[in-house]
């Protein structure tokens, strides 16, 4: 056995295996789920002292690269007369992505899509922030300045 061989023989019995698929896409949705609880709970935290209330709703998710193809997960709502702004997860899976949401303002019958939310982006951990039209703009940090920049269309 060359030198090489035997090199790259330790290297990869050092190397854990990789996990099958499906746990993988498991841990991912579990992620998912865990981060828009606390996003919810980082929503609330920025509405204390508002009067407005950061609701879940339950929403089905497909994506065919995730096992089973579609689950469970909560949606954000926010509630202002008869004005609402939700923040709906809509895939797990997308290039460089894991975890995308989308936030939309409803009203009168009408929706206006306000941009996207993405749990995971390159090297961020964060939840970073894409207005409409921004494809090839970096996306911004969503912090509680876009978060109230966001719903400002809640008020009449």
């Amino acid at each position: 056995m060359s030198v090489k061989s035997q090199f790259l023989k330790k290297l990869q019995a050092g190397q854990p295996a990789p996990a099958p698929a499906g746990s993988r896409s498991q841990a991912d949705i579990a992620e998912f789920r865990l981060r828009m609880s606390q996003l919810q709970e980082q929503m609330a935290a920025w509405l204390a002292d508002t009067g407005l209330n950061a609701e879940t709703l339950s929403v089905s998710v497909t994506d065919l690269l995730a096992e089973g193809g579609a689950f469970e997960i909560s949606a954000v709502v926010l509630r202002y007369g008869d004005r609402v702004v939700k923040f709906v997860p809509v895939f797990l899976y997308g290039q460089g992505v894991t975890g995308c949401v989308e936030a939309t303002f409803h009203s009168e019958g009408h929706v206006t899509f306000l941009g996207r939310l993405f749990m995971r982006s390159g090297s961020l951990n964060d939840w970073s922030f894409t207005p409409p039209g921004a494809l090839s703009r970096p996306a911004q940090r969503f912090d509680d300045s876009t978060f109230f920049g966001l719903i400002f269309a809640l008020l009449p």
